[in-house]
């Protein structure tokens, strides 16, 4: 699997009218010409290929910020659409669902792009949908990058799943890309912003021994509640937590 960063193919600089102009100028339809080109690519190179996100103009005339996902086919299994864009200095349209894919006989990845894992709630519900790998294309050019490393270990323990995040390197961004795994630990990463290629197989067995036997051998989040234990309810999102529903799609 190749794993390029967020907006590698389009990315844009300068004053916010200006990079509106060039996300404008570099938006296509997800199946327009872009999309022929990067099917083309994975299938001759007989790859998983995770272009980097692209610029979309939906059917809606929105700008989004979709990361797209090709098989070794060529065949694009799925395109996700940023829940959370950057505001307010990104011009995106949110996207409305989540998205993750099988890889066949490995396993289930999910993908958050960049200021996504920001917020709990997405990497959380990527876990409960299965994802034993989360993909977190990134284009962080700021100083919050320190910070931002921390929130990929804090995803990887709070859901126990590996967490592979690509930040463009200098001049775009700041680098320090890195793995990590189900336990927090970091697995591999680049130091400062210089660019490079990062590698690891990735065992994803280890999801399932660690949610199995917990975290340093002793916190099982996934296995917190039982049948009949009381539904919880979350004001904030008119929702609740059932525990019969608590352990997902696995």
């Amino acid at each position: 699997m190749v794993v390029y960063p967020e907006l590698h193919l389009c990315g844009a600089t300068g004053t916010p009218q200006q990079r509106r102009e060039q996300l404008e100028a570099a938006a296509e339809p997800i199946d327009g010409p872009r999309h022929q080109h990067l099917s083309r690519i994975a299938r001759n190179l007989g790859v998983w290929l995770l272009p980097g996100t692209v610029c979309e103009r939906g059917e809606d005339g929105h700008l989004y910020n979709t990361a797209p996902v090709y098989s070794p086919e060529g065949e694009r299994v799925v395109a996700y659409r940023k829940c959370f864009p950057w505001r307010p200095y990104e011009p995106y349209q949110p996207g409305d669902r989540f998205e993750v894919f099988e890889v066949p006989g490995i396993g289930r990845v999910g993908l958050a792009i960049c200021y996504d894992i920001w917020f709990p709630e997405m990497v959380r519900q990527l876990a409960w949908l299965g994802a034993e790998v989360i993909i977190n294309q990134v284009a962080t050019t700021t100083c919050d990058r320190a910070q931002e490393q921390i929130l990929v270990q804090a995803n990887a323990i709070f859901n126990q799943v590996y967490m592979v995040s690509a930040n463009s390197a200098a001049p775009a961004g700041e680098g320090q890309s890195l793995i990590v795994d189900p336990e927090g630990r970091i697995r591999a990463r680049m130091s400062g912003a210089t660019p490079g290629i990062l590698t690891d197989v990735l065992n994803l067995e280890e999801v399932e021994r660690v949610r199995t036997f917990g975290t340093a051998g002793l916190n099982r989040m996934w296995s917190q509640f039982r049948d009949d234990d009381p539904v919880l309810e979350l004001p904030m999102y008119e929702g609740r937590i059932d525990p019969r529903k608590w352990r997902g799609k696995r």
